[in-house]
């Protein structure tokens, strides 16, 4: 996808800022039909299993996928985006897998090793991806990527052993899923706050950093090289905050982990705030991106916790559709902030987190009872 602008130039479109609208356009539909339609896939795989909606979802992106490389014109991309996003959600989806295989104690781990899946998938892929387009050429890369996805459905299909209750015990005391009564679930409601604000907080510094280290005496030259780097270190120390949060739960509750969290990764975006040189950014990089990882991590590891087996498709693809949402504002916010003022953005960012730890303080019960069943509720 980081590619994407180049394959629209193939395509004929030859004004910049054509390509521009048609790659922001192309890149925007799918998170956002995704953020719309995730609870409902959620609730269908609470119904029906979440095997079988991973195995649609994979199924559909190998057509997808396949079909670019078939693209004639611009609006042909973005048709086929606005269909991926239509039939993605593996993500939440994953996430929901995992915990409910993992015994309870084990459940941040098995989030935490998912997530830094879904961290290193972003970090390697543009790197691979880089590589396969320079060896094969854009529109046969989309065969490749293709293939990836092919790969990933064979290994759910064959290797993934769903556990699934009896219909007599799925429907004792669980009463109808609504997206109401999983939003009843002490805490959720926060935890959707949160994963919003994390998410927000964590893209906000891809449209401005490039940006940003020029002011701070970088030579054009090697921004982009700074910037990679800038970019590889928080992504992998994200990851190792996804993994370190496990052991964290061991010892804390999730409150305490997130709220914790929350104030060392404002003592990360403060470092940029006030940063004279680019080299200070890479002491505020690892420290941002670490506490990122771990209070994500936590946020939904504690919804994992609360949000009982047959209703947890639902609740996750709740939380996706939060995570998306900042995803899809953050960029937006940021951009338009960073055009008064770049260390605004990092400003906001440490009051942001501050404000999203002291709320998690004040309204997050520390050791919350688990749902034993979803009360029956009608259909919203």
């Amino acid at each position: 996808m980081p590619f994407l602008p180049l394959y629209f130039r193939q395509l004929g479109v030859t004004d910049v800022g054509e390509i521009a609208l048609w790659s922001g356009l192309s890149l925007g539909v799918t998170p956002a039909i995704t953020a719309l339609l995730a609870p409902l896939w959620g609730r269908l795989a609470d119904r029906f299993g979440r095997k079988i909606m991973v195995q649609r979802s994979l199924a559909s992106f190998v057509l997808v996928m396949g079909a670019m490389a078939y693209a004639a014109d611009a609006w042909h991309v973005f048709a086929l985006r606005a269909i991926q996003g239509l039939f993605a959600g593996y993500g939440a989806l994953t996430l929901t897998m995992a915990a409910d295989l993992a015994p309870r104690d084990r459940m941040g781990y098995a989030i935490g090793v998912v997530q830094t899946a879904q961290r290193l998938g972003p970090a390697l892929g543009p790197i691979i991806g880089g590589t396969v387009a320079q060896i094969v050429g854009l529109r046969r890369a989309f065969f490749v990527t293709s293939g990836f996805f092919l790969i990933a459905l064979l290994l759910v299909s064959f290797m993934y052993h769903e556990r699934r209750p009896s219909p007599a015990a799925a429907a004792h005391g669980t009463g109808r899923v609504t997206f109401r009564s999983v939003l009843a679930f002490e805490n959720f409601i926060v935890l959707m706050a949160v994963i919003f604000g994390l998410q927000f907080v964590d893209r906000s510094f891809g449209p401005v950093l490039p940006l940003y280290l020029p002011q701070l005496g970088a030579s054009p030259a090697r921004v982009p090289i700074l910037s990679g780097v800038l970019f590889s270190i928080g992504a992998g120390s994200a990851a190792v905050g996804n993994n370190l949060c496990a052991r964290l739960l061991a010892r804390y509750t999730a409150r305490t982990v997130i709220v914790a969290s929350g104030a060392v990764a404002a003592t990360g975006a403060l470092i940029y705030t006030i940063a004279t040189s680019s080299a200070i950014l890479f002491a505020g990089t690892p420290l941002f991106g670490l506490a990122i990882g771990t209070a994500t991590t936590a946020a939904y590891t504690a919804a994992g916790t609360i949000i009982p087996a047959s209703a947890r498709g639902a609740g996750f693809g709740l939380l996706t559709t939060a995570s998306l949402a900042g995803l899809a504002l953050s960029p937006i916010l940021s951009g338009m902030l960073g055009a008064f003022s770049i260390r605004a953005v990092f400003l906001l960012d440490v009051v942001a987190l501050l404000m999203l730890a002291a709320m998690v303080r004040r309204l997050m019960v520390a050791a919350p009872q688990r749902a034993a069943s979803v009360p029956a509720q009608e259909e919203m």
